[in-house]
């Protein structure tokens, strides 16, 4: 039961990781000029500005580690009960509890940037669509990740060797 639930919350992730890349995080108005950014938008922009390391973390935590961790998710989700690779699948599992750890980061890096960016009357920042979308993703990863049981992967292991 708890791989189904794995596999139904890491599909709803899924769906919402691609609007959240594609719709606009945010929009910062600054002496009445307005613009949005996407995730991808702002790692660009970062990078371009010489801003190499900022932008790394926020691709690595935007974009790829959510990726890595779905994977993962599924990989474990549709092949737990098979009693193979059961060293493979708990390093896996290990991998996904880590780097679970870092979910919220690119929401702490907003929150972070709209306290920074507040200079009163002068500037305004406001949460798009793909906020929520990101958000909806980090919540629903780690709910697949919370369902998920490792015992699975011990215990059809086990009846695979006959013990």
């Amino acid at each position: 039961m708890s791989e189904r639930l794995t596999f139904a919350f890491s599909l709803t992730a899924l769906i919402f990781y691609f609007p959240a890349n594609m719709f606009p995080f945010m929009t910062l108005e600054l002496y009445g000029n307005r613009q949005s950014a996407t995730v991808w938008g702002g790692v660009v922009q970062l990078m371009d500005k010489g801003h190499w390391p900022i932008g790394l973390v926020v691709f690595l935590a935007s974009i790829v580690i959510p990726l890595i961790k779905l994977a993962i998710l599924f990989y474990l989700s549709l092949t737990a009960k098979n009693g193979k690779h059961t060293k493979l699948k708990t390093q896996l599992y290990l991998i996904v509890e880590v780097i679970g750890r870092w979910s919220m980061l690119d929401i702490f890096l907003l929150a972070v940037l709209v306290a920074v960016v507040k200079l009163g009357s002068w500037t305004n920042v406001e949460p798009e669509p793909g906020a929520l979308m990101f958000a909806l993703v980090v919540i629903f990863t780690m709910m697949a990740s919370a369902y998920f049981k490792p015992e699975i992967l011990w215990e059809n292991h086990k009846e695979q060797e006959g013990g």
